[in-house]
């Protein structure tokens, strides 16, 4: 029961940051063509402020999770498969890069827009779309990953 509840939330966790990430690049970017400069940094600020509260959430409960079947199920690094190993690694570069994003280009990005300087708010949203569009990408690796080593071997 107990690792069936933490593979339910490893799940979760995984499917609201990677679908998070992948409406981002391939719903919302596009999207944002009609609106004005000014008008799409505005909605940059209020989709990241939310979806970082997110990811702030879903990462470590998809680590935290992941981690905890590694060592209660598997019994360690010894008893897993290398899906585990891959997965293991991959979710840890994602969540490194994650806090990348955080650190880095969005908070540049929060203090470019509270002083009011938008070329560099938008270099800022470059930088983080840069680095999210390579974390979808781990993160679909990622899933694929689990999947093939659950059914393909």
């Amino acid at each position: 029961m107990t690792v069936t509840l933490l593979f339910v939330l490893h799940l979760l966790a995984a499917i609201l940051w990677v679908g998070g990430m992948a409406f981002a690049i391939w719903v919302l970017r596009p999207s944002l063509a009609v609106l004005e400069p000014a008008q799409r940094l505005a909605l940059h600020a209020q989709v990241f402020r939310r979806f970082f509260l997110i990811v702030w959430h879903a990462m470590p409960i998809a680590l935290l999770t992941g981690w905890a079947m590694l060592f209660g199920w598997y019994g360690g690094f010894r008893g897993a498969g290398w899906h585990v190993h891959l997965m293991n690694l991959t979710g840890a570069i994602m969540g490194g890069v994650f806090v990348v994003i955080w650190f880095g280009p969005y908070a540049r990005f929060r203090r470019a827009m509270a002083e009011g300087r938008g070329p560099e708010a938008a270099a800022a949203v470059h930088r983080i779309r840069l680095l999210i569009t390579a974390n979808l990408v781990l993160g679909l690796v990622t899933s694929a990953i689990a999947g093939f080593g659950r059914w393909g071997g």
